[in-house]
């Protein structure tokens, strides 16, 4: 009797609730599916290139190999401002991720002879010989015009 008295419950909770929340008429919107997938298998490949000049003491290389699985490795260096040459070794793969192991050769070398130069703020004017420095390099512009209209003439009361 019980089992009964919960089915019929059910039941009427059932027919309640499409009596508040009926079904549209309408069909769902039918989205376009995309089965195409756009996930290539890796491409190996392997490059290299380096920069060395003197004049500029630009001295940068770079140099890369992938193979079809994804797995890449490679390393780059550069040649810093204290004269130390960063390497950079690294490895990716969708496994572990970018891992990379920095290394610094030579040592850090700093000028130890630099003295600043004394501040002395420049003048407001240039000396040159057609124009001293007790005179401005321009002469100041005086505009001379006319008013266009005459002045106003108010009543007197």
């Amino acid at each position: 009797m019980q089992v009964l008295i919960v089915l019929a419950a059910a039941l009427i909770a059932t027919v309640a609730s499409n009596a508040y929340y009926p079904k549209p008429a309408y069909p769902a919107p039918a989205y376009p599916s995309y089965s195409k997938s756009y996930d290539y298998a890796a491409m190996p490949y392997n490059f290299a290139w380096a920069v060395k000049d003197d004049y500029t003491y630009n001295d940068y290389a770079h140099q890369e190999t992938a193979d079809d699985k994804g797995y890449v490795s490679g390393s780059y260096r550069t040649l810093l401002p204290d004269g130390r040459t960063q390497t950079v070794t690294y490895k990716a793969d969708d496994y572990s991720g970018y891992i990379a192991d920095v290394k610094y050769d030579g040592e850090a070398k700093y000028p130890t002879d630099y003295k600043p130069s004394a501040y002395k703020p420049a003048t407001a004017y240039p000396s040159s010989p057609a124009y001293p420095s007790s005179y401005p390099a321009y002469p100041a512009y005086k505009p001379a015009y006319k008013p266009a209209y005459p002045a106003p003439a108010y009543p007197k009361y």
